[in-house]
């Protein structure tokens, strides 16, 4: 079972690097967050990531980690 104060702290900390895709087991999004840390872009969308869990209830949380969604 994954923490969403986890997966919500490490993606404003560490979302350029997708440490939080990897944290909630969507392997290539992180990668992808990875190639891409140069540009920016995946910095600005961990930290709206990790926003989002942070506001999500429990139950919200849960499903979208059950359901590995790739982005948002």
């Amino acid at each position: 079972m994954k923490n969403k104060m986890v997966a919500g702290i490490l993606g404003i900390l560490c979302g350029s690097l997708g440490v939080h895709k990897f944290y909630m087991g969507n392997v290539m999004p992180g990668v992808v967050y990875l190639l891409l840390c140069w540009t920016g872009i995946p910095g600005i969308l961990g930290l709206i990531e990790g926003i989002i869990y942070l506001m999500d209830t429990d139950e919200a949380f849960q499903a979208r980690v059950e359901a590995k969604k790739f982005f948002m």
